[in-house]
């Protein structure tokens, strides 16, 4: 089966390692390929783990495993990825049936050679 990130390699060679925690990512790019993959699987612990510890406040397991149910995840377009920096577009459709694309700029620290999301700027 392909990856849900759209990267054209096997799930299990692509975002599974990382959600079901056999290795960590070593860019920015594969930590947020993987968090998408998590929001299709419903996985809010990787999310949540994923999410860098001054961040982590904000987000609460209920709301991240809502928002990742009622939502039907569709395809994953990375625009830009530079540095600690990754644009994407990740398309859907909403509760509502209504498509969606959720396009951000997001930001990513690594703290012992750990990459953890930070934030992101919306568009």
């Amino acid at each position: 089966m392909k990856c849900y990130c759209k990267s054209e390699l096997e799930f299990e060679n692509c975002c599974k390692p990382y959600i079901y925690t056999l290795k960590n990512p070593t860019t920015p790019e594969q930590l947020m390929r993987s968090r998408y993959t998590a929001y299709a699987l419903q996985e809010a612990d990787y999310l949540i783990q994923t999410t860098h510890i001054s961040q982590r406040r904000h987000y609460k397991k209920k709301d991240v495993l809502e928002w990742s149910k009622t939502n039907t995840w569709l395809k994953l377009e990375v625009v830009q990825a530079e540095g600690a920096i990754v644009e994407f577009k990740a398309y859907y459709i909403d509760e509502t049936l209504q498509a969606q694309v959720h396009h951000e700029k997001s930001t990513f620290k690594q703290e012992k050679g750990i990459w953890y999301y930070v934030d992101g700027k919306f568009y």
